[in-house]
Protein backbone atom coordinates (compact mmCIF):
# COMPACT_ATOMS: atom_id res chain seq x y z
CA UNK A 1 0.00 0.00 0.00
CA UNK A 2 1.39 3.37 -1.03
CA UNK A 3 2.18 5.77 1.79
CA UNK A 4 0.57 8.60 -0.22
CA UNK A 5 -2.88 7.02 -0.24
CA UNK A 6 -3.87 8.15 3.29
CA UNK A 7 -2.86 11.72 2.41
CA UNK A 8 -4.96 11.61 -0.77
CA UNK A 9 -7.98 10.22 1.08
CA UNK A 10 -7.63 12.81 3.86
CA UNK A 11 -7.48 15.59 1.28
CA UNK A 12 -10.58 14.23 -0.45
CA UNK A 13 -12.41 14.06 2.89
CA UNK A 14 -11.55 17.68 3.64
CA UNK A 15 -12.74 18.71 0.17
CA UNK A 16 -16.05 16.89 0.76
CA UNK A 17 -16.47 18.66 4.10
CA UNK A 18 -15.93 22.01 2.39
CA UNK A 19 -18.68 21.10 -0.09
CA UNK A 20 -21.10 20.06 2.70
CA UNK A 21 -22.45 23.54 3.58
CA UNK A 22 -23.00 24.31 -0.11
CA UNK A 23 -25.45 21.48 -0.83
CA UNK A 24 -28.82 20.43 0.54
CA UNK A 25 -31.36 17.61 0.56
CA UNK A 26 -30.38 14.29 -0.98
CA UNK A 27 -27.09 15.68 -2.25
CA UNK A 28 -26.08 16.60 1.30
CA UNK A 29 -26.93 13.08 2.44
CA UNK A 30 -24.60 11.67 -0.21
CA UNK A 31 -21.85 14.10 0.82
CA UNK A 32 -22.34 13.10 4.48
CA UNK A 33 -21.80 9.42 3.66
CA UNK A 34 -18.84 10.33 1.47
CA UNK A 35 -17.21 12.36 4.25
CA UNK A 36 -17.50 9.49 6.73
CA UNK A 37 -16.25 6.92 4.20
CA UNK A 38 -13.25 9.03 3.19
CA UNK A 39 -12.28 9.88 6.78
CA UNK A 40 -12.55 6.25 7.81
CA UNK A 41 -10.57 5.14 4.75
CA UNK A 42 -7.86 7.70 5.48
CA UNK A 43 -7.60 6.44 9.06
CA UNK A 44 -7.59 2.75 8.14
CA UNK A 45 -5.05 3.08 5.34
CA UNK A 46 -2.77 5.24 7.47
CA UNK A 47 -2.93 2.72 10.32
CA UNK A 48 -2.14 -0.09 7.88
CA UNK A 49 0.86 1.76 6.44
CA UNK A 50 2.31 2.81 9.79
CA UNK A 51 1.18 0.14 12.26
CA UNK A 52 0.58 -2.98 10.20
CA UNK A 53 -2.33 -5.19 9.24
CA UNK A 54 -2.98 -6.85 12.62
CA UNK A 55 -3.05 -3.53 14.47
CA UNK A 56 -5.41 -2.10 11.84
CA UNK A 57 -7.79 -5.05 11.92
CA UNK A 58 -7.94 -4.68 15.70
CA UNK A 59 -8.67 -0.96 15.37
CA UNK A 60 -11.58 -1.57 13.00
CA UNK A 61 -13.01 -4.43 15.06
CA UNK A 62 -12.89 -2.35 18.23
CA UNK A 63 -14.14 0.98 16.87
CA UNK A 64 -16.59 -0.03 14.14
CA UNK A 65 -17.58 -3.27 15.88
CA UNK A 66 -18.18 -1.84 19.33
CA UNK A 67 -19.63 1.30 17.75
CA UNK A 68 -22.22 -0.74 15.85
CA UNK A 69 -23.14 -2.82 18.90
CA UNK A 70 -23.57 0.27 21.06
CA UNK A 71 -25.68 2.02 18.40
CA UNK A 72 -27.94 -1.00 17.89
CA UNK A 73 -28.40 -1.27 21.66
CA UNK A 74 -28.92 2.48 21.92
CA UNK A 75 -31.67 2.70 19.32
CA UNK A 76 -33.39 -0.43 20.68
CA UNK A 77 -33.18 0.25 24.42
CA UNK A 78 -31.93 3.81 25.01
CA UNK A 79 -28.75 2.47 26.66
CA UNK A 80 -26.06 3.81 26.83
CA UNK A 81 -26.86 7.12 25.10
CA UNK A 82 -30.53 7.81 25.76
CA UNK A 83 -33.64 7.50 23.61
CA UNK A 84 -33.03 8.34 19.93
CA UNK A 85 -33.59 7.00 16.41
CA UNK A 86 -32.13 7.52 12.96
CA UNK A 87 -33.98 8.93 9.98
CA UNK A 88 -34.99 6.23 7.52
CA UNK A 89 -33.17 5.76 4.20
CA UNK A 90 -31.02 8.89 4.34
CA UNK A 91 -27.58 7.45 5.04
CA UNK A 92 -27.80 4.24 3.03
CA UNK A 93 -28.39 0.63 4.12
CA UNK A 94 -29.10 0.01 7.78
CA UNK A 95 -28.87 -2.84 10.26
CA UNK A 96 -31.42 -2.91 13.09
CA UNK A 97 -32.21 0.75 12.44
CA UNK A 98 -28.56 1.88 12.38
CA UNK A 99 -27.08 3.06 9.04
CA UNK A 100 -24.06 0.90 8.25
CA UNK A 101 -21.92 3.98 7.66
CA UNK A 102 -22.35 5.06 11.29
CA UNK A 103 -19.94 2.51 12.87
CA UNK A 104 -17.18 3.74 10.59
CA UNK A 105 -17.72 7.26 11.88
CA UNK A 106 -16.42 5.88 15.18
CA UNK A 107 -13.27 4.69 13.42
CA UNK A 108 -12.90 8.02 11.63
CA UNK A 109 -13.26 10.00 14.86
CA UNK A 110 -11.26 7.74 17.13
CA UNK A 111 -8.04 7.21 15.19
CA UNK A 112 -6.88 10.85 14.79
CA UNK A 113 -7.62 11.50 18.46
CA UNK A 114 -5.66 8.37 19.44
CA UNK A 115 -2.66 9.50 17.43
CA UNK A 116 -2.70 12.97 19.01
CA UNK A 117 -3.09 11.48 22.50
CA UNK A 118 -0.08 9.26 21.72
CA UNK A 119 1.98 12.35 20.94
CA UNK A 120 0.93 14.15 24.12
CA UNK A 121 1.08 11.32 26.66
CA UNK A 122 4.35 11.25 28.58
CA UNK A 123 5.88 9.90 31.75
CA UNK A 124 5.41 6.75 33.83
CA UNK A 125 1.62 6.90 33.48
CA UNK A 126 1.76 7.32 29.72
CA UNK A 127 -0.76 4.59 28.94
CA UNK A 128 -3.37 5.86 31.40
CA UNK A 129 -2.85 9.41 30.17
CA UNK A 130 -3.30 8.34 26.56
CA UNK A 131 -6.51 6.48 27.39
CA UNK A 132 -7.87 9.49 29.28
CA UNK A 133 -6.94 11.98 26.55
CA UNK A 134 -8.40 9.76 23.85
CA UNK A 135 -11.67 9.47 25.74
CA UNK A 136 -11.92 13.23 26.22
CA UNK A 137 -11.02 13.93 22.61
CA UNK A 138 -13.60 11.54 21.20
CA UNK A 139 -16.34 13.05 23.38
CA UNK A 140 -15.21 16.48 22.20
CA UNK A 141 -15.53 15.29 18.61
CA UNK A 142 -19.14 14.27 19.31
CA UNK A 143 -19.87 17.72 20.71
CA UNK A 144 -19.47 18.82 17.08
CA UNK A 145 -20.95 15.75 15.42
CA UNK A 146 -24.23 15.28 17.28
CA UNK A 147 -25.53 18.87 17.06
CA UNK A 148 -24.60 19.07 13.37
CA UNK A 149 -26.31 15.82 12.43
CA UNK A 150 -29.39 16.55 14.54
CA UNK A 151 -29.66 19.99 12.92
CA UNK A 152 -29.54 18.20 9.56
CA UNK A 153 -32.25 15.75 10.64
CA UNK A 154 -30.11 12.61 10.45
CA UNK A 155 -31.34 11.48 13.86
CA UNK A 156 -33.56 12.81 16.63
CA UNK A 157 -33.68 12.56 20.41
CA UNK A 158 -36.78 11.79 22.43
CA UNK A 159 -36.20 14.69 24.85
CA UNK A 160 -35.75 18.38 24.15
CA UNK A 161 -34.63 19.90 27.44
CA UNK A 162 -31.98 17.67 29.04
CA UNK A 163 -28.72 18.88 27.51
CA UNK A 164 -26.11 21.61 27.66
CA UNK A 165 -27.24 25.26 27.40
CA UNK A 166 -27.97 26.09 23.77
CA UNK A 167 -28.15 22.43 22.71
CA UNK A 168 -30.67 21.19 25.27
CA UNK A 169 -32.25 18.85 22.70
CA UNK A 170 -29.25 16.52 22.95
CA UNK A 171 -29.35 14.92 26.42
CA UNK A 172 -26.37 14.73 28.72
CA UNK A 173 -26.84 10.96 28.75
CA UNK A 174 -25.53 10.99 25.18
CA UNK A 175 -22.15 12.36 26.25
CA UNK A 176 -22.03 10.03 29.24
CA UNK A 177 -22.58 7.12 26.88
CA UNK A 178 -19.92 8.40 24.52
CA UNK A 179 -17.51 8.74 27.43
CA UNK A 180 -18.01 5.13 28.50
CA UNK A 181 -17.87 3.65 24.99
CA UNK A 182 -14.84 5.76 23.99
CA UNK A 183 -13.03 4.74 27.18
CA UNK A 184 -13.67 1.05 26.48
CA UNK A 185 -12.39 1.53 22.93
CA UNK A 186 -9.28 3.31 24.18
CA UNK A 187 -8.49 0.54 26.66
CA UNK A 188 -8.97 -2.11 23.97
CA UNK A 189 -6.81 -0.29 21.41
CA UNK A 190 -4.15 0.23 24.08
CA UNK A 191 -4.00 -3.54 24.53
CA UNK A 192 -3.77 -4.01 20.75
CA UNK A 193 -1.01 -1.40 20.64
CA UNK A 194 1.01 -3.13 23.35
CA UNK A 195 0.71 -6.48 21.59
CA UNK A 196 1.38 -5.47 18.01
CA UNK A 197 3.14 -2.11 18.14
CA UNK A 198 5.06 -1.74 21.42
CA UNK A 199 7.92 0.70 21.17
CA UNK A 200 7.27 1.72 17.57
CA UNK A 201 7.64 5.28 16.31
CA UNK A 202 5.40 6.64 13.57
CA UNK A 203 4.95 9.47 11.13
CA UNK A 204 1.46 10.62 12.04
CA UNK A 205 1.11 13.86 10.10
CA UNK A 206 -2.10 12.70 8.34
CA UNK A 207 -4.16 11.88 11.46
CA UNK A 208 -2.72 14.86 13.32
CA UNK A 209 -3.73 17.09 10.41
CA UNK A 210 -7.23 15.59 10.43
CA UNK A 211 -7.49 16.24 14.16
CA UNK A 212 -6.50 19.90 13.75
CA UNK A 213 -8.85 20.30 10.79
CA UNK A 214 -11.74 18.82 12.76
CA UNK A 215 -11.03 20.85 15.89
CA UNK A 216 -10.53 24.23 14.23
CA UNK A 217 -12.48 23.74 11.00
CA UNK A 218 -15.61 22.48 12.74
CA UNK A 219 -15.59 25.44 15.13
CA UNK A 220 -15.46 27.79 12.14
CA UNK A 221 -18.12 25.88 10.19
CA UNK A 222 -20.52 25.72 13.14
CA UNK A 223 -20.02 29.41 13.90
CA UNK A 224 -20.26 30.79 10.37
CA UNK A 225 -21.19 28.44 7.55
CA UNK A 226 -23.84 25.96 8.72
CA UNK A 227 -26.48 28.46 9.75
CA UNK A 228 -28.36 26.72 12.57
CA UNK A 229 -28.30 28.97 15.69
CA UNK A 230 -27.65 26.07 18.08
CA UNK A 231 -24.45 25.22 16.23
CA UNK A 232 -22.86 28.39 17.56
CA UNK A 233 -23.03 26.75 20.97
CA UNK A 234 -21.65 23.43 19.74
CA UNK A 235 -18.78 25.39 18.17
CA UNK A 236 -17.82 26.56 21.66
CA UNK A 237 -18.29 23.21 23.38
CA UNK A 238 -16.43 21.24 20.72
CA UNK A 239 -13.59 23.75 20.56
CA UNK A 240 -13.13 23.69 24.32
CA UNK A 241 -13.28 19.90 24.71
CA UNK A 242 -11.06 19.02 21.76
CA UNK A 243 -8.84 21.92 22.77
CA UNK A 244 -7.78 19.94 25.84
CA UNK A 245 -5.69 18.02 23.32
CA UNK A 246 -5.47 20.67 20.61
CA UNK A 247 -3.80 23.44 22.59
CA UNK A 248 -0.92 21.34 23.95
CA UNK A 249 -0.59 19.74 20.52
CA UNK A 250 -0.08 23.13 18.89
CA UNK A 251 2.43 24.06 21.59
CA UNK A 252 4.25 20.79 20.94
CA UNK A 253 4.32 21.37 17.19
CA UNK A 254 5.43 24.98 17.45
CA UNK A 255 8.11 24.28 20.06
CA UNK A 256 10.01 21.14 18.97
CA UNK A 257 11.82 19.22 21.66
CA UNK A 258 14.85 16.98 21.58
CA UNK A 259 13.95 13.32 21.78
CA UNK A 260 15.63 10.98 24.18
CA UNK A 261 16.86 7.69 22.76
CA UNK A 262 14.49 4.80 23.32
CA UNK A 263 11.34 6.86 23.94
CA UNK A 264 8.06 5.58 22.51
CA UNK A 265 6.82 8.46 20.44
CA UNK A 266 5.18 9.40 17.18
CA UNK A 267 6.52 11.70 14.49
CA UNK A 268 4.09 14.52 13.61
CA UNK A 269 4.95 14.26 9.93
CA UNK A 270 3.06 12.88 6.98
Amino acid sequence: MTSRLPLFLAGAAIAAQIVYPLVHGGTRDVVTVLVVALLAAASVTHAAVTRGARWTVGLVLVTAGLGLCSEVAGTATGFPYGCYDYSVDRLGPALAGVPLVVPFAWTAGFYPVWCVASVLARGPRRRLTRIALTTIGVVGWDLYLDPQMVADGQWRWCVADAGLPGIEHIPLTNYAGWFVVAAVMAVAVDRIDRRFDAGARHRDGVPIGLFLWTWLGSALAHSVFLGAPELRYSAIYGWLAMGILGVPLLVSLLRPRARRPGTHDTHPHA
